[in-house]
């Protein structure tokens, strides 16, 4: 991403007297342009960076500025390691580059602690599993995001509903696990969440586009979602055997202990196919109390369930 670009320039210039355009641009796997428009990006965040033309020139700090190398401590480096290291641990190795720039500046003396603090915590986002579709979804849309082009998918909405579209990407978001895509939807005239796991045929177009300022309130993936006006509360009661399942999903606080040796928990979550999906995933070991609707629903999703596999396999005859 070019955040991380313009930082590990920013490293190397603070380690080297010069480098030239075209080693950075090798090195980060952009043109050489694109390394002109960074380094405009750099100059306007204050750092002069200036370039030197002739035999032996190239890009370098201004002569006589120096950047203050404790503009950072090294805990906040290490927060910044951390962070990208979390980051590095689905989608690839696009920062392993800046990562070891960042280890770069660190004194010698100080490495042993350093390493020490950044692997206090580790936040892991890859899924069990190969998740190779996904991923090169999330290459794509990276390039595209980088470009400003807009790309054209295949989309299959929670609801069965298929339909074509041209979308501007502006964020990529990772939410319960789970990645979305948040861009302006040309066929909706309005912006719009797509979970990358229902796209198809995702290619990049020609077509490019010149970026809005979105107000942050707007984003729809902070607390939209669960709205307490959009919200249904649902009674859960879990039998003894799945207390265990009980204690991974929700918070110790929100469990009552029955008379049983079970639990019973009240959550609040929006009331589509999602919830009913979830819901059925605790198989026999919960058991919805209220409402009576979604118990009832349950139940009969339940027996449609077991309706397919009671009969005899008949391949190509699932409805």
């Amino acid at each position: 991403m070019k955040i991380d670009r313009l930082l590990s320039i920013v490293i190397l210039l603070m380690n080297r007297p010069l480098i030239q355009a075209k080693e950075l641009a090798d090195m980060f796997e952009v043109s050489v342009r694109t390394i002109y428009r960074d380094i405009e990006s750099i100059n306007g965040a204050g750092i002069p960076v200036v370039t030197y033309q002739g035999a032996g020139g190239g890009i370098g700090l201004m002569e006589g500025y120096r950047l203050d190398r404790n503009l950072l401590t090294q805990h906040e480096l290490a927060d910044i390691f951390t962070a990208l290291q979390s980051v590095s641990s689905y989608g690839g190795n696009e920062h392993t580059l800046l990562m070891e720039k960042i280890s770069s500046v660190i004194p010698p003396s100080q490495s042993a602690a350093f390493r020490s603090k950044t692997a206090q915590l580790v936040v892991d986002f890859s899924p069990w599993g190969m998740q190779g579709p996904l991923e090169e979804r999330l290459a794509l849309l990276k390039e595209a995001l980088e470009e400003s082009a807009a790309v054209s998918f295949e989309y299959v909405a929670a609801s069965g509903a298929a339909s074509r579209r041209s979308v501007e990407p502006y964020t990529l978001v990772l939410k319960g696990q789970s990645w979305y895509l948040y861009g302006f939807c040309a066929e909706r005239g309005d912006f719009r969440l797509f979970k990358l796991l229902r796209m198809k045929s995702l290619a990049k177009e020609e077509r490019r586009y010149v970026r809005q300022d979105i107000p942050v309130q707007e984003l729809p993936w902070g607390s939209g979602w669960c709205d307490p006006s959009g919200t249904t509360p649902v009674v859960l009661r879990f039998s003894a055997a799945g207390r265990h399942l009980a204690e991974d999903y929700f918070d110790c606080s929100q469990l009552h202990p029955d008379e049983n040796g079970g639990y019973t928990v009240t959550v609040y979550y929006p009331e589509d196919n999602w919830l009913y999906g979830f819901l059925l995933g605790f198989g026999t070991y919960a058991e919805v109390l209220e409402p009576e609707h979604i118990r009832r629903r349950v139940g009969e999703i339940a027996a449609g369930i077991a309706a397919v596999y009671n009969a005899p396999a008949q391949p190509g005859n699932l409805n």
